[in-house]
């Protein structure tokens, strides 16, 4: 018996105001209109340019009578140089708002090009340190609204954007408020395609972010609630995601845990992202998947901070006893169940890389909200960890 979709269906004004449900990219037009948004700039990845479910979102827009400008020079680990290409593109198309349409990659990218489009400033002058944000002259922001395709990064109703610096091999956060989309669409039949691979690291990415907000150290139960039921989501959907790409229901579970994800992590992040952002930004490695493949070995090395919290976790999860024990037994069977590498050596990296990922990593923005304090020797050791694959 097929489940009932339209259980699924519903407006959120949480974090911004969202439609959720099967279908409702239809309902694109009327997103648009409320902004104001008459030529739109849809942002999105080369990769997901040439597939049909660009070319039909286009179509909805055409048949209402918005001319559509399609960019898609779009990295799978954006660098700023895409984000200054798609301001050009806004500009030459004269369009007035921003559609971001993807994975992280595009999201991040539709996001930063509507940031960026009313700045004299470079891009880099905004990135997530100290109060840069304030320099963002607030009238230039072009309406922007965001369209998901996966379900991991929760960029959809996120503050900031990720960005490599290819000149420095660093990811930098740029943040602003106005970010936010202000209006999202989740569809979750716009990920029923979306190979089994990209669901395994998409949706591994929703829940470290979830994980990781719930460890931090931070007291903020209104995170933690978030959180631990967006990861009872990804226990109740990944799976089923992962073996039946037209599990709907699975892909509304799926693509609700990943807003949540992004939601809670406004608390903070920790080790699991300051190291993996250090990685992709060298290796040009798979976001979700690195994060999957830090996971139980940044667990261990937080235990000592968060060994009641995790226990309480593996409670409401249901997985046996609760305890530390098994939430990390849990994360390593579904890490196995779904293809995941097990060291980071298995992704490509060498031993040779530590110091400097260690030496990254200090410094990232989400470093600082770990559970356990980080210092440039810990890192070393937990990379060095996480290489060999020794589980302490």
């Amino acid at each position: 018996m097929s489940a009932d979709l339209s259980a699924f269906n519903a407006n959120w004004n949480y974090p911004t105001p969202t439609r959720f449900g099967v279908g409702r990219i239809k309902e694109l037009p009327d997103a648009c209109g409320e902004l104001g948004i008459t030529k739109p700039l849809l942002v999105t990845d080369a990769g997901l340019a040439k597939l049909p479910i660009v070319e039909q979102t286009v179509a909805v827009n055409q048949a209402a009578g918005l001319e559509t400008t399609v960019f898609s020079d779009v990295k799978a680990n954006p660098v700023g140089e895409n984000v200054d290409a798609g301001v050009a593109a806004y500009r030459a198309a004269g369009c007035d708002g921003v559609i971001s349409f993807g994975g992280g990659s595009g999201l991040d990218v539709g996001k930063a090009v509507a940031l960026m489009v009313g700045q004299e400033r470079p891009l880099w002058d905004f990135e997530d340190v100290g109060d840069n944000y304030a320099r963002v002259n607030e009238a230039g922001v072009a309406p922007h609204l965001a369209v998901p395709t996966t379900s991991g990064t929760g960029s959809e109703v996120g503050r900031s954007s990720v960005i490599t610096d290819a000149a420095e091999h660093k990811k930098k956060i740029i943040f602003h408020p106005l970010m936010l989309p202000a209006r999202v669409i989740c569809d979750p039949a716009l990920t029923a395609a979306l190979p089994p691979a990209l669901t395994a690291g998409t949706g591994m990415d929703a829940l470290s972010h979830n994980l990781e907000a719930y460890c931090t150290g931070f007291f903020h139960p209104m995170g933690d609630g978030i959180a631990v039921e967006g990861m009872r989501l990804v226990r109740s959907s990944l799976v089923r995601a992962f073996r039946d790409g037209s599990d709907l229901a699975a892909r509304c579970e799926m693509m609700a845990a990943s807003a949540m994800g992004a939601t809670a992590f406004q608390k903070g992040l920790g080790a699991m992202h300051a190291i993996g952002h250090a990685v992709g930004a060298r290796f040009d490695t798979h976001h979700g998947t690195t994060m999957a493949c830090l996971m139980p070995y940044v667990l261990l090395f937080n235990r000592a901070a968060i060994e009641d919290k995790v226990a309480r976790l593996a409670a409401y999860l249901e997985i046996g006893a609760p305890s530390f024990e098994a939430v990390v037994e849990w994360v390593l069977d579904l890490r196995e169940t779904l293809g995941i590498p097990h060291t980071l050596a298995d992704m490509g990296v060498g031993e040779e890389a530590v110091d400097m990922l260690a030496a990254q990593a200090v410094n990232d923005p989400t470093a600082p909200s770990n559970p356990v304090p980080l210092t440039e020797d810990k890192l070393k050791v937990l990379i060095g960890e996480a290489l060999r694959g020794e589980l302490g």
